[in-house]
C-alpha cells in the first residue's frame, strides 16, 4: 500500500517491524543516549537509506529524567540541548537528512506565552541554534505554551520573521485549539508556506492521545488536502513499540479518504 510513513526508534526489532510494510518514510526517535554512540545511528541511516527509505530524526525529548526545553533554567539542561543540537546538525549534514526539534514540551518554562520577556527568549535560544548548522532542524509545535497554537504570537514572533521550516503536528494543533477543527483549519492554512513535514495523528482535542485516525474529533476529509504532496509520518500511540499495526491502519484510513473524494 502507498502512503506508508512510520516512526521508531533505534531498536533493531522495532526497525524490523516497521521494515515489514515497506514504508517511503521511517523517523527515528532518538533518546539522549543514543548520541553517545553516534557510529549506531549513521550506520542504521544509511541502511535504511540504500532501500530507498527516506530518513528523518527526531530530537531526543528528556535528558535525565526531565523534558527538554530551550530556555531551561538549568544550565546543564541548556548545554545538553546545545550539544545535542550540534550533534545531530552535524550527522544531517553528513547524511543529508533532516531532523525535527522541539524547542519545548507542555509543561515547562516555555508554557507561560503571555510573557514578552520569555517569548523574546525563546527567539534569540532558536537564532543561536540556527546559526550553528539548524538548517538541517524542522521545529515541532507542541500543545501549550510559547511554541504552540495557543500563543498568538506563535506565526508573527516566531516562524514569519526566522522564516523558520516546521514539523506541524496535527493534533498538537488540534488540543492547543481545544479540538476545535476550524481553528484548526486556520492553522494548517497559515503554516503552508513553513510546513515542511507533518506528524499525522488524531486526538479528542483535550488531551496529548495520540489516536489513530478515526478515533479522535480531527476532521481528516479538511486536513488532507494540506498533505498533498507532503512529507508526513503516522505519529500514533502504540501498545507494544515492537508493532506498528496502528499506523497501517492510519494509513489505510487516509487512504480511503482520497479514494472517496476522487469517486465524489
Amino acid at each position: 500500500m502507498e502512503g506508508i510513513r512510520l516512526k521508531c526508534s533505534l531498536d533493531e526489532k522495532q526497525i524490523a517491524d516497521r521494515l515489514r510494510y515497506n514504508p517511503e518514510i521511517l523517523e527515528i526517535q532518538l533518546f539522549a543516549e543514543d548520541l553517545n554512540h553516534p557510529e549506531r545511528l549513521i550506520q542504521t541511516t544509511r541502511q535504511l537509506k540504500q532501500k530507498g527509505i527516506r530518513v528523518y530524526l527526531h530530537h531526543p525529548m528528556i535528558y535525565r529524567g526531565r523534558f527538554l526545553d530551550i530556555i531551561s533554567s538549568d544550565r546543564w539542561m541548556r548545554e545538553y540541548y546545545d550539544w545535542s543540537c550540534q550533534t545531530l546538525a552535524q550527522i544531517c549534514k553528513q547524511e543529508d537528512i533532516l531532523c525535527v526539534v522541539h524547542p519545548h514540551y507542555s509543561e515547562s518554562e516555555c508554557s507561560f506565552f503571555h510573557d514578552s520577556r520569555l517569548r523574546k527568549k525563546v527567539r534569540q535560544r532558536i537564532e543561536q541554534i540556527l546559526a550553528r548548522g539548524g538548517e538541517y532542524f524542522l521545529w515541532e509545535n507542541t500543545v501549550k505554551g510559547i511554541f504552540s497554537q495557543q500563543n498568538p504570537h506563535f506565526f508573527t514572533e516566531l516562524i514569519e520573521p526566522l522564516n523558520l521550516p516546521i514539523c506541524m503536528d496535527i493534533s498538537h494543533a488540534f488540543i492547543a485549539h481545544q479540538g476545535s477543527n476550524q481553528k484548526l483549519q486556520q492553522t494548517l492554512e497559515q503554516a503552508g508556506p513553513y510546513a515542511v513535514y507533518y506528524h499525522v495523528v488524531d486526538s479528542m482535542g483535550e488531551t496529548h492521545d495520540s489516536l489513530p485516525l478515526g478515533q479522535g474529533r480531527i476532521d481528516w476529509q479538511m486536513v488532507k488536502p494540506y498533505l498533498q504532496g507532503r512529507e508526513y509520518i503516522f505519529e500514533i500511540g502504540l501498545a507494544d513499540h515492537r508493532d506498528c499495526r496502528a499506523m497501517i491502519e492510519s494509513a489505510g484510513y487516509l487512504k480511503k479518504i482520497e479514494e472517496r473524494a476522487i469517486n465524489l
